[in-house]
């Protein structure tokens, strides 16, 4: 794995929205009208000039967070990762996002202490391939983000309930539309990991489970039914997707999170073959 090639992949990422994405998106003027419309509009025009001119679609590059599957070098691949970011919040660049909690010093390479952030997955992968998930998540967004311990005796309907309070409580504050990921299940922070690895999932692919593929599809109309719209500004769309991954959990738990991402879903996955690398969006 080259560094030069992560660090192209990220600038990549900042700078260009999947298509899957952009699609949703456009697929949202035909439902908006007056100033939701026109915010849908601009919205679109911000992605062509990003992509047009090789600038990030956004001032807040985020927090990035990088899923790995590989057979072994962990902690080589993570000095890749640590020297790419490094680079990139130069070269992109990157705003320097990362600051000590307590003194907010910032060293300006968008590293520090538990950065870069990065999940390495079992998969048996031929020796020396690996794959690679990125999402960059920005602090709008992310902020408004939320995790609940329900009863178990609540249910599906509480998992509906926790979504459509999360998505209600954030407001505009997220720059809807947004997408919505759910994870339901593990334990507290699995749920939340989980809640993160959804918003992996291109919103053209239906939730392999089809019960769950209808609760998201249902999640989706009652989430647009709260009329906040794009930007907070009313409207028939407050989001473009909601998609939902689990995990077995507790007998007495039921652990949910609910990941809000503002509508610059930024996610690129990659692939190395040996020395062959590739973009596989």
């Amino acid at each position: 794995m080259r560094v030069e090639d992560l660090v192209e992949a990220i600038r990549f990422l900042e700078t260009e929205l999947p298509p899957d994405v952009e699609g949703r998106l456009r697929g949202a003027l035909g439902r908006e009208s007056g100033i939701s419309r026109m915010v849908i509009e601009a919205i679109l025009e911000n992605v062509r000039y990003a992509k047009e001119k090789g600038v990030p679609m956004c001032q807040d590059t985020g927090i990035l967070e990088f899923f790995v599957r590989c057979s072994n070098g962990h902690e080589e691949i993570r000095d890749k990762i640590a020297e790419a970011l490094r680079r990139a919040t130069r070269e992109v660049p990157l705003r320097a996002n990362t600051v000590n909690p307590f003194t907010r010093e910032n060293e300006g390479t968008n590293l520090g202490r538990c950065h870069p952030i990065v999940h390495f997955e079992g998969r048996p992968l031929n020796e020396g391939d690996i794959e690679m998930d990125i999402i960059a998540k920005g602090a709008g967004s992310e902020n408004v983000s939320a995790s609940f311990m329900l009863d178990p005796m609540l249910g599906v309907e509480g998992i509906k309930n926790a979504v459509v309070q999360a998505v209600q409580k954030a407001g505009a504050k997220p720059c809807p539309p947004v997408v919505v990921g759910v994870g339901v299940g593990g334990n507290l922070e699995r749920s939340a990991h989980l809640a993160k690895k959804a918003l992996l999932r291109p919103l053209s692919e239906k939730n392999p489970n089809r019960n769950l593929a209808e609760l998201e599809e249902e999640l989706v109309g009652k989430v647009n039914a709260l009329g906040i719209g794009p930007m907070g500004l009313g409207g028939e769309t407050t989001t473009i997707g909601v998609l939902l991954e689990w995990g077995h959990c507790h007998t007495a738990s039921l652990p949910v999170s609910v990941n809000i991402q503002c509508w610059a879903l930024r996610r690129i996955s990659l692939e190395w073959q040996g020395k062959n690398f590739r973009i596989l969006r």
